[in-house]
């Protein structure tokens, strides 16, 4: 199983078992298995006595596309930015909560994960 984050061309992060179609040693189409939108719903931060602040930011997870009950979805190629390696909190998060009986995959859940100010494009 090889989760990934893919970045679509219309912006929206979607957490997948990806795999690539190969026809002639051309990828032809991307394979997603459970997708799930990614969707930052606010950051925020936590100040502890005698520590400094921590960053955090809420994550929701929804089933892509989500009036859909396909588990797989075929994405063309052109509709892909780029494809990387989720932060592991996120992975796991995707792990507990789509993967392994967590809740419904068209239920949307929420988490907390530590953030440290970088961004990926």
């Amino acid at each position: 199983m090889t989760v990934k984050l893919a970045i679509l061309k219309s912006g929206d992060e979607i957490i997948a078992d990806i795999k690539e179609a190969v026809v002639e040693d051309k990828t032809v189409t991307y394979i997603f298995d459970q997708p799930h939108k990614v969707t930052l719903k606010g950051s925020y931060k936590i100040i502890n006595d005698n520590e400094e602040p921590v960053d955090r930011v809420s994550i929701s997870l929804s089933s892509w596309p989500i009036l859909s009950e396909d588990k797989v979805i075929l994405v063309n190629t052109d509709f892909v930015v780029t494809i990387v390696e989720p932060k592991s909190e996120l992975k796991k998060m995707y792990n507990e909560q789509v993967l392994t009986n967590g809740k419904k995959d068209n239920q949307n859940s929420s988490s907390s994960e530590p953030s440290d100010d970088t961004e990926s494009n």
